[in-house]
């Protein structure tokens, strides 16, 4: 069974008196430990794909299956549960809490899952230590270079052990060296069994997925195999 099912999707904005078709009768299957990337000029509508898919927007019309569960009529509750517990995200502005240290990044998500502290502890020095992080448990972000940053985004994300990874630019303010650290970082997750799909300008980028959609107009224009 496919861990993503899209079906008939639309997502319609009203702007001014008209309406925007954002997304229009998307439909999609993403298999468990697929790495897929989604490419198209601005305005095709491949980050408002992603943040579907992430649960962080909502079809205007569709069903929406994540692992064998339709999602689309879940309250918004349900679905930040859910989002919680399956899905992490990487985005180019890192999004890291600037107050908190790299290690209190890292346990957010884990503290909204209502995790005991001992366990919170362990599994952030291990994400941490994963990633060659660990003498930077205790800075905070502007004590960290574009590519910690990145690292530690990547280490909040994937600390709740999700299925399903979703990366918005991830190299996009990023030098080429750590983009491509990144990178491997990513593509490593997704060889040890994690859904990995990546949004990006990037041709470069886009190319190393092993499926690559090409969107425009709020369709998916076409797929090609690579990798």
């Amino acid at each position: 069974m496919p861990v993503i099912q899209l079906q008939e999707i639309h997502r319609d904005f009203q702007v001014g008196d008209q309406v925007v078709h954002a997304l229009d009768d998307v439909n999609l299957k993403i298999e468990a430990g697929d790495y897929l990337s989604i490419m198209g000029p601005s305005g095709s509508g491949k980050s408002t794909l992603l943040n579907l898919i992430g649960l962080l927007d909502r079809a205007t019309s569709g069903h929406y299956i994540l692992n064998g569960q339709d999602v689309t009529a879940l309250s918004d509750t349900e679905q930040a549960i859910t989002r919680n517990r399956t899905i992490g995200f990487v985005f180019q502005a890192f999004h890291l809490v600037p107050r908190l240290t790299a290690a209190e990044n890292v346990e957010l998500p884990l503290m909204l899952a209502g995790m005991p502290v001992d366990e919170r502890r362990s599994r952030v020095a291990k994400s941490l230590a994963a990633l060659h992080l660990s003498d930077r448990a205790e800075h905070k972000p502007d004590q960290l270079s574009g590519g910690q940053r990145q690292r530690v985004a990547i280490a909040r994300a994937t600390v709740t052990e999700p299925a399903v990874l979703l990366a918005d630019e991830p190299t996009g303010n990023l030098d080429r060296k750590s983009g491509l650290d990144v990178v491997g970082i990513l593509e490593a997750l997704n060889d040890r069994g994690i859904t990995l799909i990546v949004v990006t300008h990037d041709a470069g980028l886009g190319q190393r997925a092993r499926r690559q959609l090409h969107m425009l107009d709020g369709r998916i224009r076409r797929e090609r195999q690579g990798g």
